[in-house]
């Protein structure tokens, strides 16, 4: 394809009166635009869905440490507001319930038992495991099933 850059008129004579069927410089400056445009919109939207991404497996961290200490507290016989010395060594790490310590995949960083210590498990409803991004969404939504 044969590109010509007219700097007077743009129209179709014109160009044809040149022996030339290129486009002009500013139609090519308004395809230049609009496919950077269309690339801008592209990587804000997979922008957004890295967020929202990293949002879900956050909330799924939370919500399964939560649930291994659920199941390591019922299988031992422990009770929501019992004092547990070493709570967490107790359920995460390997060959444990959790098999890892959960790494919030939106750089945040975990607490555990914030609310009622370290060491105690918390009353149904309250989550162990809270992230430092719970105020861009990185906390779940309802509790009280887990």
């Amino acid at each position: 394809m044969k590109i010509e850059f007219l700097l007077g008129s743009s129209s179709k004579s014109n160009r044809m009166a040149h022996g030339g069927t290129g486009m002009s410089f500013p139609e090519v400056i308004v395809v230049i635009f609009v496919m950077l445009s269309v690339i801008s919109v592209i990587f804000m939207g997979a922008k957004a869905w890295k967020r929202s991404a990293d949002t879900t497996q956050c909330i799924q961290n939370i919500q399964n440490v939560q649930k291994g200490l659920r199941d390591f507290a019922a299988k031992n016989g422990f009770k929501p507001g019992e004092r547990i010395p070493g709570l967490q060594m107790r359920f995460i790490g390997e060959g444990r319930l959790v098999a890892e310590p959960p790494q919030c995949p939106g750089a945040g960083a975990y607490s555990y038992g914030e609310t009622f210590g370290q060491d105690t498990v918390p009353p149904a409803g309250e989550v162990y495991l809270k992230c430092s991004l719970a105020n861009s969404g990185h906390i779940p939504a309802g509790t009280d099933k887990w």
